[in-house]
């Protein structure tokens, strides 16, 4: 993937976890590679607390370096990629200090990009003040999550950015989107006559999509606590990835034929009736526990966050997709913090044949099943029932690795680095359309609104396990169950 095209990177929030651990690892990966960024392109990183460029350079020396490369720095590429970076200091907090990177922009060719790595609270003022000083023109602009508290509040944004970006300059990240393993479903469902036929409700039993972490809120407590783990992973990340799974073909890999097929699965999730909630959605908060032989903390007693509070760090949710091809599958989609592995998958379990002459394990549920395992060891493997050698027809199940990394020599792009090149790139395919967005929103709505109004606090996990047993119980009241289970 080269580009000749000429960019100014502009990084709001220059010193935040976000640009230390992702963007900028992710920028210099590109740069290492060669050919991957203009030789004319340019980082601005912005941020009020560094004094100067010469001290930013220390900053990034210090807090990025860590971060870069599994296989050490090149520190011949790392110091021209530091040559890349410039520094302006701006208070965002004063519209007039724009002018400054008004003036540090004057005349530069190609592209602006500006990355909003801040709260959501400064999309609108960003973009109001970058408006202010003639920035928004030959530009795009890059939203973080979350994207607002609810519908209402994310349409706000979004009518206010839409005022001085049109949607095309738009570009909401989603990193899940990023993933190769997602690109690779892509490429093996519309790529390859073979799973086509069996991509629908007579072939597919159920669908899992687990984003799970052994990680707590960390420092995030404050943030946290206001948000949940239904806004800040299942509106966003799961129901993205199911609209990958879900979606019909497109007639092409461009933008708007992406998104179109992923909107239509969205607007096509059967709405929950409140009075259905507590059957089809677990929510659960984690106590103390032990995780890898230490002990961590309750959830209520980690910095930032009330003692008694009702929020969410876990949930599990059954969805269904009222269209032709799913009708009557369920989707379990499952998230959760301080979990008993780091884990991010997709897990398409067929249906058991309807007839077997070679004994009872060929009818069992799961035996041909499709893993997707998007983090931390990203693989896709088939599973399949074979027999077992030796006397008699004994099955076992075995699985077919789809190891790309033996048949490409490259490495596997990391997922912030593709998505940084398609925005430089201009490519809006892998990112969220508004429409999307707020489909998503609409379909949480009633759940959010529920727990809200109901008062009830959430069911207690111990930190180190897999969430509450009611998230097991709901998937064995429709004969399955989660796949760490069955193994």
């Amino acid at each position: 993937m080269q580009t000749d095209s000429s960019f100014t990177f502009v990084l709001f929030g220059g010193t935040g976890d976000l640009s230390m651990r992702k963007i900028l690892p992710a920028l210099y990966e590109a740069h290492r590679a060669g050919g991957m960024l203009a030789d004319s392109g340019k980082i601005v990183a912005v941020a009020r607390h560094i004094a100067d460029r010469a001290a930013y350079i220390d900053w990034v020396n210090e807090h990025v370096k860590p971060h870069v490369s599994k296989n050490g720095v090149d520190e011949t590429a790392w110091a021209s990629f530091l040559d890349r970076i410039e520094f302006v200091k701006i208070d965002l907090g004063n519209p007039e200090d724009f002018t400054l990177l008004r003036d540090a922009l004057s005349g530069r060719p190609g592209i602006r990009v500006f990355y909003l790595a801040t709260g959501p609270s400064l999309f609108v003022p960003i973009c109001r003040a970058l408006a202010s000083v003639g920035l928004n023109e030959n530009s795009r602009i890059v939203l973080e999550k979350p994207l607002g508290y609810d519908l209402k509040s994310s349409n706000a944004i979004n009518d206010a950015v839409g005022e001085i970006f049109a949607e095309e300059q738009i570009y909401r990240i989603d990193h899940y989107l990023g993933k190769e393993p997602v690109q690779n479903l892509l490429a093996l469902r519309f790529g390859n006559v073979l799973f086509e036929p069996l991509w629908r409700r007579e072939w597919v039993e159920s669908i899992q999509i687990t984003i799970a972490e052994e990680l707590g809120v960390e420092a995030r407590g404050d943030f946290y606590d206001n948000t949940g783990a239904l806004r800040d992973m299942v509106q966003n990340h799961l129901l993205q990835l199911l609209s990958i799974v879900a979606m019909e073909p497109p007639h092409s890999m461009d933008s708007d034929s992406v998104r179109d097929e992923k909107l239509r699965v969205l607007r096509a999730l059967k709405p929950i009736d409140p009075r259905d909630i507590g059957k089809v959605a677990v929510r659960g908060q984690y106590h103390a526990g032990v995780i890898r032989g230490s002990a961590v903390p309750a959830y209520a007693t980690e910095p930032g966050v009330k003692p008694d509070s009702n929020t969410e760090t876990f949930v599990a949710v059954k969805v269904e997709i009222e269209n032709w091809r799913w009708a009557g599958v369920p989707f379990f989609l499952r998230t959760g913090k301080r979990l008993a592995d780091r884990v991010a998958e997709i897990v398409v379990n067929f249906r058991a044949v309807p007839h077997s002459a070679l004994g009872a394990s060929a009818l069992r549920g799961g035996a041909n099943r499709l893993v997707i395992r998007l983090q931390p060891n990203e693989t896709i493997r088939l599973y399949c029932l074979a027999k077992q050698p030796g006397e008699g027809m004994n099955l076992a199940s075995v699985h077919l690795d789809l190891a790309f990394d033996r048949f490409f020599r490259e490495g596997q792009m990391e997922a912030y680095q593709r998505l940084l090149l398609d925005v430089i790139n201009g490519r809006l395919a892998l990112f969220v359309r508004r429409d999307e967005q707020e489909a998503a929103w609409r379909w949480v709505e009633p759940i959010l609104n529920e727990w809200a109004t109901a008062n009830k606090p959430p069911k207690p996990y111990a930190a180190g396990t897999w969430g509450p047993a009611a998230a097991s119980a709901m998937l064995a009241q429709h004969g399955t169950c989660w796949l760490e289970e069955e193994n």
